[in-house]
């Protein structure tokens, strides 16, 4: 019985559920924990480690970095934001906005429209798809992305990601717990879990959407004397799809120090 779902995004980057609604949707679904994990993006400031009417809400974050082999996605969990990653965050929310911007100025002159969309903190590809979805141009959300947005459309433009060796050290300096997420939706899942001796975690439950076969991230949560960290992965109102049952949600919570 999932418990605690400790990746969940909100308004504050590509989410859909505001920050304040959390606890209440993850106290709907039965949940005694949820983490609030936004891209790039630090929690609002009255969330560390706080219960919300019986449910605990974990600040936290999704931190991209990039290493030799591709992109990767970190979890911090139990954050107090140090200046250094604070720094780091205004860098990459600046960075955000430019390449927003750019990839609509690419996406209105090649498909000819304008787009409704607003430049603030949290903007991404998600909110650029949406705005070309409520266009005039013949694009759904998913077409947005196979056709102009996506890593090889014509509209891409590239984000400058912090690094995996600098974002590791921040968030080991700002977090209670460092994971990695989501670790067979890499295109080499091996390379990714072969950096996890470096983490406190890996995400072990995540809905992929097919069937995965677990036994290398249980390999390397054992051999790396690793803790398990689980989540739904969130960008709608309903969260605790996947994530931690009681005991391996007991594990994280005695890790975090708020």
């Amino acid at each position: 019985m999932v418990v605690a779902d400790l990746h969940v995004h909100t308004t504050r980057s590509d989410g859909s559920l505001a920050p304040e609604r959390v606890a209440n949707a993850a106290r709907r679904a039965g949940l005694e924990a949820v983490a609030i994990t936004d891209h790039d993006r630090l929690p609002p400031d009255e969330v560390a480690l706080t219960d919300q009417d019986g449910v605990t809400v974990i600040g936290g974050i999704e931190l991209r970095v990039t290493t030799d082999e591709e992109p990767l996605d970190l979890l911090g969990y139990g954050i107090d934001p140090t200046p250094a990653i604070r720094a780091e965050i205004d860098r990459l929310q600046r960075d955000r906005i430019e390449r927003a911007r750019t990839i609509v100025s690419r996406v209105e002159d090649h498909i000819d429209v304008d787009l409704d969309i607003s430049f603030g903190p949290g903007v991404g590809r998600p909110h650029v798809a949406r705005a070309i979805a409520r266009s005039p141009a013949s694009y759904g959300y998913d077409e947005a992305f196979e056709h102009l947005i996506g890593d090889d459309g014509p509209c891409y433009v590239a984000r400058d990601i912090t690094s995996y060796e600098r974002g590791r050290e921040l968030l080991a300096e700002a977090c209670d717990l460092v994971s990695l997420a989501h670790p067979l939706r890499y295109d080499d899942p091996g390379a990714a879990l072969s950096r996890v001796a470096e983490l406190d975690a890996v995400e072990l439950a995540y809905p992929y959407g097919r069937a995965v076969d677990l036994a290398p991230v249980e390999a390397a949560i054992g051999d790396n004397d690793l803790l398990a960290t689980g989540g739904s992965d969130a960008h709608g109102q309903d969260v605790g799809i996947a994530g931690l049952d009681q005991p391996a949600y007991g594990r994280v919570r005695d890790r975090l120090t708020g």
